[in-house]
């Protein structure tokens, strides 16, 4: 009942636009505004019960309460650590984060590229916070996370060591934004220690909400020049950077003023006529503000001499805040890879540029029912969950050779950074696209993919947070399944797409029907050897509610039928059915259900080796039949909705499951509507 019951909660909170970058949900329910006047009422600064100042926030290994790495670690506020901080001061800028004690470069580099995007930016770090007038001791920061922006509330006592921040740290040490910014992303994710290790592009969408590619410049495709032109005219944030070969390199410069391990931003693509011919160019910005490239293109050199005043102007080559152009091809020689963060349309503010069509689901894999493993594992892959697209439109400015409809497809799983303290890490994920063949209401089946080939896939199974990746394909209709590598790994995920066209997109899954014949008996028809064997077992008829004669022949014929079903798919001959050929008992039974029942039925019924013996096969088919007939009877005006209320919903409970959970509010009356889908997931939740 309770996770119906959040389902319920969550819909209605998103309808009402909450989790949105307008409304962003409250993380823990902490409300800033109302601690904050709390605090200031009682006159004292805010203690974060909900992020401790303690061992347990720090870490659980590395970090943990009995590692020499936190010894001496004291919990201090900005005013114990200078006479005078401030939260900015002059403007946010990439020398306010100085990395400490904590191996989250990653986070970090995402953080610089928040200082060169003022909307970006303001969203994260809401404004109006500082150590004057109203300080309180609480600060709060928003992110993105999976689909809605959240609102986390900390207080700003920062772990320091002798006097010194341990973690995150400005590089005059009076200015705070950027390590309370740390601590409250720690807090996000159960931990400090939780953020060590990751990408710059796993930041740079918690930061806005969008969805990050990276192209590996070594092997860059003919058309990422057009597709980098195409995400600046669509407001997408580009960043680049030169590998490392050892830690010795990390932001060395080289010969032509080019900075090693350094997050750049990526800021514009243009074609110039240079010697007759169009030459691809690309501008490119050190966060530094200086310490440019000095080679080809750089600022004064002989390439500027040898074009049109119009692209001279046009290409403003006289920028003196460490913004340079270079061309493409030295681009694609000296540089390691580039990222685009391609963002929702909520996140643009200007109306000069193209939006995104984003579409997005929620879904889950779970040990037996929906955690089919990768293709590799043609028996269970079909499985997985599945989604449709319907792509229409061709794009209006298609690169050369690629006329179709482009679309990024991201698949994150959620919430494993904070497994970690419990040994648990990132799964390994991918997807696979099929051309889509069939009915729009049925999950398909084995016989589908062992049938068809894809016709595109994630470049690799990776264990990230995310895999993420650029397609172009005909007009059609498209199967999307996203999967971990192996089979029965528990997880939730996220997919979303973002299509320069509108886009038609939904999960593919069984409707929720029963058409189990109804089986007519007559004692008439029944014969003298079946009525001496109900004489034997049952006795004298004494009216105590047990079953009679017809009662009898009825369920007798229906786990003949149950055990010939039974018999057909244990094809091993074990004595026991997998979940997987459980799901495929109950469909031969003649139940139709949705991935959510699937789900609950192999969590009631199965061992933990995701088996299920033939009693727990009869018993759940005879209680799912129950619920059916049961909601029919309820369902009086046949609309596929019954409406019960708190006496009828415990009657209920307590008929079908015998051991019911249910809250009792006393002078009020609670009316609860369920769909068949809900009504089932109830019960079954409780089976």
């Amino acid at each position: 009942m309770s996770g119906i019951a959040a389902k319920l909660q969550q819909n209605r909170a998103r309808a009402a636009g909450i989790g949105t970058i307008a409304q962003a949900v409250k993380f823990l329910n902490q409300d800033y505004e109302a601690l904050k006047r709390e605090c200031l009422e009682c006159g004292r600064l805010f203690q974060d019960d909900m992020f401790e100042a303690s061992a347990s926030a720090l870490g659980f290994k590395e970090l943990g309460p009995n590692s020499s790495k936190v010894r001496g670690v004291e919990w201090l506020r900005p005013k114990q650590l200078t006479s005078n901080p401030t939260f900015i001061s002059g403007g946010a800028t990439r020398t306010d984060i100085c990395q400490g004690a904590l191996g989250d470069c990653w986070l970090l580099a995402a953080i610089a590229s928040l200082t060169l995007n003022q909307d970006v930016f303001a969203r994260v770090v809401p404004p109006g916070q500082s150590f004057d007038g109203d300080y309180a001791g609480i600060f709060h920061f928003q992110f993105w996370q999976y689909g809605e922006w959240v609102d986390v509330v900390i207080d700003d006592r920062l772990p320091a060591r002798k006097g010194e921040l341990l973690f995150v740290h400005s590089a005059e040490g009076s200015e705070f934004w950027s390590a309370l910014l740390e601590k409250a992303y720690s807090k996000l994710n159960g931990s400090y220690e939780a953020l060590s290790g990751g990408t710059t592009t796993e930041g740079f969408e918690d930061f806005t909400g969008g969805i990050a590619e990276v192209h590996e410049l070594a092997k860059a495709g003919p058309n990422l020049f057009k597709t980098i032109q195409k995400a600046l005219s669509w407001g997408s944030l580009l960043g680049c950077s030169i590998d490392i070969t050892s830690s010795a390199d990390s932001e060395a410069i080289t010969s032509q003023k080019l900075v090693k391990g350094h997050a750049y931003s990526l800021t514009g693509a243009e074609e110039a006529e240079y010697r007759g011919e169009l030459t691809k160019l690309v501008r490119i910005r050190n966060p530094w503000g200086q310490v440019e490239w000095t080679g080809p293109w750089s600022d004064g050199s002989a390439e500027w001499r040898q074009i049109s005043d119009s692209d001279r102007e046009k290409l403003n080559s006289k920028a003196e805040d460490g913004e340079f152009w270079m061309s493409y091809s030295d681009f694609l020689r000296h540089y390691s890879r580039v990222e685009i963060c391609n963002l929702t349309p909520d996140a643009l503010t200007d109306e000069s540029v193209n939006k995104w069509a984003l579409s997005k689901f929620d879904g889950n894999w779970r040990s037996g029912s929906t955690a089919g493993g990768c293709r590799n594992f043609p028996n269970s892959f079909w499985m997985n969950p599945q989604f449709l697209i319907k792509l229409e439109e061709e794009d209006d400015d298609p690169a050369d050779n690629e006329a179709g409809c482009s679309f990024v497809v991201g698949l994150i799983q959620k919430n494993r950074r904070k497994m970690r303290k419990v040994g648990e890490d990132m799964h390994t994920i991918g997807f696979a696209i099929y051309e889509f063949v069939g009915k729009r209401n049925v999950h398909l089946d084995r016989n589908f993919f062992v049938r068809h080939a894809s016709a595109a896939r994630s470049e690799t199974f990776v264990n990230l947070r995310e895999v993420c990746s650029r397609f172009c394909l005909p007009p059609g209709e498209y199967l999307i399944v996203p999967s971990t590598f192996e089979p029965n790994k528990d997880g939730d995920f996220c997919v979303r797409v973002f299509s320069e066209k509108q886009a038609e997109f939904q999960e593919l899954d069984d409707p929720v029907e029963c058409k189990v014949p109804e089986i007519d008996v007559k004692e008439s028809d029944i014969d003298s050897r079946f009525k001496n064997l109900f004489g034997q077992l049952a006795g004298a008829k004494d009216g105590s509610g047990k079953l009679g004669l017809v009662e009898f022949k009825i369920l007798w014929t229906k786990i003949e039928m149950y055990l010939d079903i039974y018999c057909k798919i244990d094809k091993d001959k074990s004595g026991t059915m997998s979940s997987m050929e459980m799901r495929e008992a109950v469909e031969k039974a003649g139940f139709s259900l949705s991935n959510p029942l699937h789900q609950i039925l192999v969590a009631r019924y199965s061992d933990s080796n995701l088996t299920i013996d033939f009693d727990n096969f009869v018993g759940c088919i005879m209680r799912l039949e129950c619920m059916f007939k049961t909601f029919n009877m309820l369902d009086k005006d046949k609309n596929g909705t019954v409406e019960l209320n708190m006496m009828e919903v415990s009657v209920l409970v307590k008929m079908l499951v015998m051991q019911p959970t249910v809250h009792v509010y006393e002078g009020k009356t609670f009316l609860f509507s369920y769909h068949l889908g809900e009504f089932l997931f109830l019960n079954c939740t409780f089976m």
